[in-house]
């Protein structure tokens, strides 16, 4: 199967059903035509999603240069589909790029795709949150996620340009590392513990990755300090 942009997703400010004080844009929907996409600059100050017109509810947590981009592939929305018992259209899992023929959770930490006149870089696994689970309305859901361990991809945008559906992805750059997707979900859910392996992936570990390694590294110094003292 040909790895191409299955559809182009965008979701617009709606009520939040985790957090009512906080719209959100998780709610994405295919768009028809191009849709430009581009570096969005930080988190704070910055314009947000990596799409136009795209919504970024949360600033704190979501959007920004790590996470410019969301991408999630159709053959991972058919399993959940199966598995619950409902259809899921392109975009339910918040993603805005639904693709097909892609391993987006085989991809390593660093990993380029061009997509047209579009290059962008693999820089983390997605984490789920409590706005998923309103969205989804499944018990356990954030539980099922995790254990499933297939999170899609964020990506940074490296050439700005338009993406539409039925455009190719195609792999640039394969870094020789081992670190991938999932190894970067697991080491921030349920195996914390691998957190410093991730930096085996060198200088295709996205800076948002080095500050939470730093982050734990630092708690891990505090609470060996205090053991010291008791």
């Amino acid at each position: 199967m040909t790895a191409h942009v299955r559809s182009v997703n965008v979701g617009r400010a709606e009520e939040n059903p985790a957090r009512s004080s906080l719209p959100t844009g998780i709610r994405k929907r295919p768009v028809a035509g191009p849709v430009e996409i581009r570096e969005p600059g930080p988190r704070k100050g910055g314009l947000g999603s990596g799409l136009a017109g795209d919504f970024i509810g949360n600033s704190t947590y979501h959007g920004g240069t790590d996470q410019a981009v969301y991408a999630f592939a159709r053959e991972e929305l058919d399993h959940w589909a199966r598995e619950l018992g409902r259809e899921l259209p392109d975009g339910s899992f918040g993603e805005n790029l639904t693709l097909s023929g892609v391993d987006v959770d085989g991809a390593r930490l660093g990993e380029v795709w061009r997509i047209g006149d579009v290059l962008l870089q693999v820089t983390d696994a997605r984490i789920p949150c409590g706005t998923f689970r309103g969205v989804m309305q499944v018990r356990g859901w954030l539980r099922r996620f995790t254990e499933r361990g297939r999170s899609g991809a964020y990506l940074k945008v490296l050439a700005p340009g338009t993406v539409r559906a039925g455009q190719a992805v195609d792999l640039v750059r394969r870094p020789e590392h081992g670190v991938g997707v999932t190894d970067a979900f697991r080491a921030q859910t349920t195996e914390r513990e691998r957190l410093p392996e991730l930096l085996q992936a060198g200088e295709d570990l996205c800076e948002q990755l080095r500050r939470r390694i730093e982050k734990e590294r630092r708690a891990e110094a505090r609470r060996a300090q205090r053991q010291g003292v008791s």
